[in-house]
């Protein structure tokens, strides 16, 4: 009767979705092969959206899953763990990233104004998972972080005088310390 001891792993995410109200993918982001073909990711898409859709609670036990979910408006969020992961954990990096999109996109959390700043979606997940690991949980520093990468152009998007003013500008302030 001894059940076994799991040992303690850093990677607690297994997949963050992002499903519209009709249970189409707008995002899906998968750390592990529990899934390994798009056909089968899609698959257990419907199952999982089928399932919670209609339903006001915040977790479900699905596939051998924990899965944890908000609704906002047309947009449907997930975050997904193995079935002996910690719910609250799992819950923490889904209130952070909608937190998150909802202070980059001004409170406008729906698919029209997602599907405008997909590159902040983006960025916002790598800040707070990464390979299944939880990096961040506070919006703050997500949304902090997301705004730093934002500013950050690249040297060919830039003019020869715009860079040689940068250049001066490091050269003076390096200078002064």
């Amino acid at each position: 009767m001894d059940s076994p001891i799991l040992e303690p792993s850093l990677y607690t995410v297994k997949a963050v979705l992002i499903l519209d109200n009709d249970g189409d993918r707008l995002y899906a982001k998968y750390y592990d092969d529990t899934y390994p073909t798009v056909k089968e990711q899609k698959a257990f898409e419907k199952n999982i959206f089928n399932k919670t859709h209609r339903t006001d609670s915040e977790i479900a036990l699905l596939e051998g899953l924990t899965v944890v979910y908000k609704s906002n408006i047309d947009l449907f969020f997930y975050v997904i763990g193995s079935s002996h992961e910690n719910e609250l954990m799992l819950m923490a990096v889904l209130n952070c990233l909608f937190d998150s999109l909802s202070q980059m996109l001004r409170k406008n959390v729906e698919r029209r104004a997602l599907l405008e700043n997909m590159e902040g979606l983006f960025l916002a997940v790598d800040e707070i998972v990464d390979g299944g690991v939880i990096l961040e949980s506070d919006p703050q520093q997500v949304v902090h972080r997301v705004a730093l990468r934002g500013d950050d152009v690249s040297l060919t998007e830039q003019s020869v005088t715009q860079v040689l003013q940068s250049a001066k500008e490091q050269i003076k302030w390096s200078l002064l310390r």
